[in-house]
């Protein structure tokens, strides 16, 4: 009897990017599940993977353990006892670079970025869409002897909603709406005061979730103000529970970011405010159509995107994507929705 193949995966950050390799994963253990995988990742994202099939985690600690050249020798030794037979880095940075040369012996395959084709779009040289990143992580499990197809993805049944929200909400017969209106970098940001607007609308027909970090509770809070239907969950839920709601909305607004791609892998519709990065770069939801990637208008920001990840761009770049209207979001989210 052939020996079960074990996989070494590898994606340490960040929030959003490790949250893209779940659908991917996902479609990998349904095509080939006598192959076990083992993710190396941060501890806060192992509640990413808990229900993959023959799928493991296995936590990166830079903090201590792991830090530094001598700690990477270390995580190498432990990975090294789980008997792993080949190895899909899905990051690609120094700290894999250097598990690479200590797995020597070890078929390992690292993504490609395509920086060159990056570059050239941010440049204007190829204003045309990019391999997503979600197929480039699948070219790393093909260039490693397997197939792998993202056309036809299933998705996870909806988790236990929390007994706090329950207690919120009480019985409502309104559709669940998800709003992270945060990002990195400001300019990747919708303006708070035309995100008040969103709110607003959308709080008359839906039952509106607003998602941030704990410290962003108090402009959550102001977004949220004399609205009946609209509930601020920054500081309130467990990251884990806070999953468990995702995977409950009908749909997730979100800005070029993580909370866009976690509510994704559960197979959420997705809506998306782009400022000065552009869908094209590649960093899409999974399984979600271009039209729902709301951009500003190229022929009053030519120079778009200025950046893949936002820390860059002129000046008077930096609110561009309030040029996109309210209206638009609100049709837009109405329609799928009600569609």
């Amino acid at each position: 009897m052939p020996k079960t193949q074990h996989i070494l995966v590898i994606r340490l950050s960040a929030m959003g990017d490790v949250a893209m390799t779940v659908p991917v994963l996902r479609a990998f253990t349904q095509q080939h599940p006598k192959v076990k995988l083992t993710v190396l990742t941060r501890p806060f994202f192992a509640p990413f993977f808990k229900d993959l099939p023959n799928t493991s985690v296995f936590i990166f600690d830079d903090k201590q353990k792991h830090k530094g050249i001598f700690g990477l020798y270390k995580l190498y030794k432990e990975l090294k006892a789980l008997n792993i037979d080949k190895v899909a880095d899905l990051h690609n940075v120094l700290r894999t670079k250097i598990l690479k040369l200590f797995f020597f012996n070890k078929t390992f395959v690292q993504i490609d970025k395509g920086r060159a084709e990056k570059k050239a779009l941010i440049k204007g040289e190829n204003f045309t869409p990019l391999k997503t990143t979600h197929q480039r992580y699948a070219d790393v499990f093909i260039k490693l002897g397997y197939s792998l197809d993202l056309s036809n993805p299933t998705f996870p049944k909806r988790q236990p909603i929390p007994e706090v929200i329950v207690k919120q909400i009480h019985p409502s017969n309104k559709k669940w709406i998800g709003i992270a209106p945060f990002a990195q970098y400001p300019s990747k940001m919708y303006p708070l005061s035309k995100m008040k607007e969103v709110v607003s609308n959308l709080n008359m027909h839906f039952e509106v979730f607003l998602f941030g970090a704990k410290n962003e509770a108090e402009q959550l809070n102001t977004l949220a103000k004399n609205l009946q239907n609209t509930h601020v969950i920054a500081g309130q839920l467990s990251f884990e529970k806070e999953l468990d709601l995702i995977s409950n909305l009908d749909l997730m607004l979100a800005m070029d970011s993580g909370n866009a791609h976690i509510a994704a892998m559960y197979g959420i519709q997705v809506v998306t405010i782009w400022g000065v990065t552009h869908p094209y770069a590649g960093f899409t939801a999974f399984n979600t159509p271009l039209k729902n990637h709301l951009v500003p208008d190229r022929t009053i920001y030519p120079k778009i995107p200025t950046s893949i990840y936002g820390n860059k761009y002129p000046l008077n770049y930096k609110n561009a994507a309030g040029n996109i209207e309210v209206k638009t979001i609100v049709n837009t989210i109405n329609t799928i929705v009600n569609n």
